[in-house]
């Protein structure tokens, strides 16, 4: 039987543009002549997802993992190399993206749900089940800029969870929450993906967490891969690594 990948990256290369730092009097000066630096936060990257299959990528602080993440979701362009959803829809669940701070939780349910390309009715339908999961009570019908971290974070991954896209892409997300929401937010991922429909990308620090869920581990290091595999062989030589530097 063939193998279906769900999402396929060719030679990605993502940068930043960011101009030196300097007095307002010489930048208004010297505009025309300042070239900008550019930091390559992703380096030339290969590499693939299967269908149904939970990928974790590690790696420390700056080390091109939210950057690829945001690739994947289409927030940012490459410079070059390729990146191929084969058709499939996509979510990104991350702390800080996709939520108006004034409307209620329900309000951005909707919203959250018409940007991802359902329907009204097929949200509305699905409502009660998203506010139940979320477990956020009175507050739901609060604006979210009321809301802790915790209670954005429940709120998020209830939306993306309920509404099933193809492929669901998380960042740092399930590290966030009490634990009694963790455990469920961990049992509802192992659900979502156990008749092997559903293609996750996690972006975690968190060693327990992507030995538990991922069947695949990637470790980023400066913008490159280090090493892709087994989750247990991959985190296990990472964390001695970090322990080393």
């Amino acid at each position: 039987m063939e193998e279906k990948h769900a999402i396929e990256v060719k030679d990605l290369v993502i940068s930043y543009q960011n101009l030196k730092k300097t007095s307002i009097k010489k930048t208004l000066l010297h505009l025309k002549r300042q070239k900008p630096d550019r930091f390559v936060a992703v380096k030339g990257i290969s590499f693939y997802v299967r269908e149904g299959e939970i990928l974790g990528i590690i790696g420390k602080n700056g080390s091109g993992k939210s950057t690829t993440l945001n690739a994947l979701a289409g927030i940012f362009s490459p410079d070059s190399g390729s990146i191929d959803l084969n058709g499939h829809s996509i979510s990104l669940l991350s702390i800080g993206v996709g939520f108006i701070r004034e409307m209620t939780g329900r309000e951005n349910i909707t919203l959250s749900g018409m940007l991802l390309g359902f329907s009204e009715e097929f949200i509305r339908s699905k409502m009660d089940e998203i506010i139940e999961f979320a477990g956020l009570g009175k507050f739901i019908d609060m604006p979210v800029r009321t809301y802790s971290s915790g209670m954005y974070s429940k709120l998020a991954f209830s939306i993306t969870a309920i509404l099933e896209t193809d492929i669901m892409l998380i960042d740092e997300v399930l590290s966030v929450g009490d634990q009694k929401f963790k455990k469920k937010s961990y049992e509802k991922m192992k659900s979502l993906i156990s008749n092997k429909d559903r293609t996750v990308v996690i972006v975690s620090h968190s060693i327990e967490t992507l030995k538990q869920l991922c069947d695949t581990v990637m470790w980023m290091h400066e913008g490159q891969i280090k090493r892709i595999g087994d989750p247990d062989e991959v985190l296990d030589e990472y964390v001695a690594f970090m322990e080393k530097s």
